[in-house]
């Protein structure tokens, strides 16, 4: 699947306030991603740093939540996600290419 494809898959399953979207998105984003930063800190405090294969899927399943608010926030944003892939690894190759990859901000 692309991740076009999939974002027009997830569009069809969202169900939100179409006024408060922005809001409801992000926050569902930096939700699941605590949730994803939750279960890996303690991976780190109860299994030594070492991950189970049912920790594995867990990290898994909060991956695709994660990827279903990124998707909704690209879609009110009108633009897919192909192109936010794009986008970013020119960003990030521009960078490479001036040796800025490591450092700080976004402007680098």
């Amino acid at each position: 699947m692309t991740l076009n494809e999939y974002q027009r898959e997830a569009k069809s399953t969202a169900i939100y306030p179409k006024d408060k979207a922005f809001e409801y998105l992000t926050l569902g984003l930096v939700g699941e991603a605590g949730e994803i930063a939750n279960k890996v800190k303690k991976i780190i405090r109860d299994s030594d740093g070492k991950m189970s294969t049912e920790q594995r899927k867990q990290l898994i399943d909060e991956c695709g939540d994660v990827l279903w608010y990124l998707a909704g926030l690209a879609t009110e944003l009108q633009i897919d996600m192909g192109s936010v892939g794009a986008l970013n690894i020119m960003k990030l190759k521009d960078r490479q290419s001036r040796d800025k990859l490591k450092g700080s901000g976004d402007t680098r």
